[in-house]
């Protein structure tokens, strides 16, 4: 499994419910089954996907999150995860709001546009980055928003909801080795990680 569903399937206590939105093959949901004992639903747009998550045994919907979302009731689950998908949501704000409506808490994670490899390639060439995290040109690319970890710490604020956990690391796509950053996340992290909640009063800008 990949390394960031690695962390967030630590996140996760035994017994949960789970909504996984963008649930590709459903690898992290068929490994809390397994493991956690977690009961879960998977949200996917790809019909291709959605048949081999049925294929292993899992509740796997085809749809787009952003509408298969409104029929849940709400704090139907324990968790509502956006697992790398994020960049391709048109309406970050709406989606994040509903994650929160449907489940107790959520998790997102999403590649780090703010890598001192992606910095130094616009740099140095002049042209939109391409990198193992963000391997698409400008103009085929599923991504329409670039994000960084400091972005989405502003984000939560200007939004409203509180960011109770996160962690930065390094891991190439879909690899299954990575570990956490500590120093700089911001510019030496691949992807950010973060649990969210709640709405919150402003604290102030964590530093990374």
């Amino acid at each position: 499994m990949r390394f960031d569903l690695r962390v967030i399937a630590s996140w996760i206590e035994p017994g949960a419910t789970v909504l996984d939105l963008g649930c590709g093959d459903g690898d992290l949901l068929a490994w809390l089954r397994d493991h956690k004992q977690v009961r879960g639903t998977g949200i996917e747009l790809v019909e291709a996907k959605v048949s081999h998550g049925i294929e292993r045994g899992l509740s796997v919907l085809q749809g787009d999150v952003n509408r298969e979302i409104l029929d849940y009731p709400a704090e139907k689950f324990d968790y509502a995860i956006l697992s790398q998908t994020l960049q391709q949501v048109y309406e970050p704000a709406d989606l994040i709001r509903q994650m929160l409506r449907v489940g107790r808490r959520g998790i997102v994670s999403f590649p780090n546009f703010g890598h001192w490899r992606i910095r130094l390639q616009l740099l140095l060439t002049g042209r939109a980055p391409v990198s193992r995290e963000l391997p698409f040109q400008w103009h085929d690319t599923p991504n329409i928003r670039v994000i960084t970890i400091k972005d989405f710490r502003r984000f939560a604020r200007e939004v409203g909801f509180d960011i109770l956990r996160e962690v930065a690391i390094n891991s190439h796509h879909h690899e299954e080795r990575g570990h956490p950053v500590t120093v700089r996340p911001n510019s030496r992290a691949t992807y950010g990680i973060f649990m969210i909640g709640g709405r919150h009063p402003d604290r102030g800008e964590p530093k990374g």
